[in-house]
């Protein structure tokens, strides 16, 4: 019975707060977008929504005056980092229908639950958008070459929007990014790029990572080089004519 209270509370709290909206085009773009927003208040990110030809959207949750406070800060910020007309919305206490319907539902009540505290890591995320997957495959291979930095993914938005997202302390993102760029227009276009210096969990959560980083992967098999058999001992059997009668058949 408590459990059930305690969940129609927070169901309570859901209803009572706001939805922000801020769409822009270009991942690294709305990427910086929700960092902004992330820290100029206490809202929550739901995550993104990417609808084709490049148009993203960053989904985020709180009460009114943070939502509207974050929503002003991620719209410059995505004025300034892309040249594409930047949309925003503010939907004030949503009913439970429209949150049910649209795909960020089932990511709000899972927030709830978790009742996650905000943390800040201490390393960095960097993207590299290009337009053609060549591009941004050969600026990745750059980008591990020349830092201590990993690939954690990739991200596609359509209209032939690619971009790699590489982890790793600021300096080494910004070295291998430095040379990521080098390498992205010498092979095709390159169309943006974002460092996010000590991003908190919201956003690292929400950014795509590659199975082979989650699963856990096989140790090797290690055999030994040479095998040593030892001499088997030869076992002499009794003459069947020197046993006595009772062991006779």
């Amino acid at each position: 019975m408590e459990a059930a209270i305690s969940y129609s509370d927070k169901k309570d709290k859901i209803s009572e707060s706001a939805l922000g909206l801020v769409s822009t085009v270009g991942f690294p773009a709305i990427i910086r977008t929700a960092d902004a927003m992330l820290k100029a208040a206490e809202v929550t990110l739901i995550g993104f929504e990417k609808i084709g030809s490049g148009h993203c959207t960053a989904v985020v949750r709180g009460r009114i005056a943070d939502i509207r406070l974050a929503v002003e800060v991620g719209a410059q910020a995505a004025s300034e980092e892309s040249e594409q007309p930047v949309s925003t919305l503010v939907i004030a206490r949503p009913l439970p229908n429209l949150e049910a319907v649209l795909p960020i539902g089932s990511r709000i009540y899972e927030l709830a639950r978790a009742n996650r505290q905000r943390r800040i890591s201490n390393e960095a995320i960097g993207l590299l958008e290009t337009r053609g997957f060549p591009a941004m495959v050969g600026a990745a291979d750059a980008m591990l070459k020349a830092a201590e930095v990993q690939l954690a993914s990739y991200e596609k938005i359509g209209a032939g929007l690619c971009t790699a997202i590489i982890r790793g302390a600021v300096a080494d993102v910004v070295v291998a990014l430095e040379v990521g760029v080098q390498e992205a227009v010498r092979i095709g276009e390159l169309h943006a790029i974002a460092v996010i210096p000590r991003p908190l969990d919201d956003l690292e959560h929400s950014l795509p990572v590659a199975s082979c980083l989650l699963e856990e992967q096989p140790k090797p098999l290690k055999l030994p080089v040479t095998i040593k058999e030892e001499a088997s001992e030869l076992v002499m059997l009794p003459d069947l004519a020197k046993l006595p009668a009772q062991f006779k058949s």
